[in-house]
C-alpha cells in the first residue's frame, strides 16, 4: 500500500489545482448563456470549458477567476443581450461596439454590474428606452451608447453617475427635454466631471437649461446640433 499512496495524494493535488484555475462557476454559466445568445462570438469560445484558464477566451479578461472585462467589438455579433449579463458582478469594463446585429433592449439588470467603469455599446442596432437601472451603476467613468436606435426621453437617473467624465448619447431618437436636477429628482447638471457632452442628433426640445453647466466645470466637448432646442444659447456653455 504505501507505494500507492503518494500516487494518491498527488491526484487529489492536481485535482485541487485543476479546480482552483477554473473561473467561477456563475461566469462561466452567463458566457455560455451569451455564447448560445449570439452568433459570431469568438471561434475561441468554442475551443475551451473554462473562460479564464490557460487558453483565455477571445474578448474575455480575468483577474482572480472572475471575468472583469469583455470587449468584443466589430465582430458582427448578432442577437440580443439578455439580464443574465447582470450576474457578471466583477464586470469593470463592457465593450460591445460597433456590432450592428445586437438589438433589442437594454436588460434592466445590467444595472446590476455595480463595478463597471466602462460602458460602451455605440454603432449597434439596441433600441427602446434606457434603463433608469443605469442611474446604479456608480462606478462609470465612460458611458457612450451613440448610434443606435434608442427613444424615450434621457434618464434623469444618468444624474447619479458623479464620476463620469464622457456621456455619449448622441445619434438616436431620444425625445422630450435635457434633465436637470429638482427637489425631487436627479439630473445632468449633477455630472460635476463630466467633460465630454454629446448629445447632438436626436429629437430633443425645449430650452437648453442654464443650469446643466456650472463654471467649476472643465468642459472640452459638448455637441447639442441636431436637436430641436429652442431660445438662446445660455451663458453657461460660452
Amino acid at each position: 500500500m504505501t507505494p500507492i499512496r503518494p500516487l494518491f495524494f498527488l491526484a487529489i493535488l492536481f485535482m485541487i489545482h485543476d479546480i482552483s484555475a477554473l473561473t467561477n462557476s456563475r461566469d462561466v454559466a452567463v458566457l455560455r448563456s451569451l455564447k448560445d445568445e449570439l452568433k459570431n462570438t469568438p471561434p475561441s469560445w468554442s475551443e475551451s470549458d473554462d473562460p479564464c484558464g490557460s487558453k483565455v477566451w477571445d474578448g474575455v479578461t480575468c483577474h482572480n477567476s472572475r471575468v472583469t472585462g469583455l470587449v468584443l467589438t466589430s465582430m458582427g455579433l448578432v442577437g440580443q443581450v439578455s439580464g443574465d449579463m447582470g450576474e457578471l458582478s466583477e464586470l469593470t469594463c463592457l465593450d460591445l461596439s460597433y456590432n450592428k446585429g445586437l438589438t433589442g433592449s437594454l436588460p434592466p439588470q445590467l444595472g446590476l454590474l455595480k463595478n463597471l467603469s466602462t460602458l460602451i455599446l455605440m454603432g449597434c442596432g439596441f433600441s427602446g428606452v434606457i434603463p433608469t437601472q443605469l442611474g446604479n451603476l456608480t462606478q462609470l467613468s465612460f458611458l457612450d451608447l451613440s448610434s443606435n436606435n434608442f427613444t424615450g426621453v434621457i434618464p434623469p437617473s444618468l444624474g447619479f453617475l458623479s464620476k463620469l467624465y464622457w456621456l455619449g448619447l448622441a445619434n438616436n431618437q431620444f425625445t422630450g427635454s435635457i434633465p436637470v436636477s429638482t427637489f425631487a429628482k436627479p439630473g445632468l447638471n449633477s455630472l460635476k466631471k463630466a467633460k465630454h457632452f454629446h448629445l447632438n442628433d436626436n429629437r430633443l426640445s425645449g430650452l437648453i437649461p442654464r443650469q446643466l453647466f456650472s463654471p467649476d466645470m472643465v468642459l472640452v466637448h459638448v455637441l447639442l446640433n441636431g436637436n430641436q432646442f429652442t431660445g438662446s444659447i445660455p451663458e453657461t456653455i460660452v
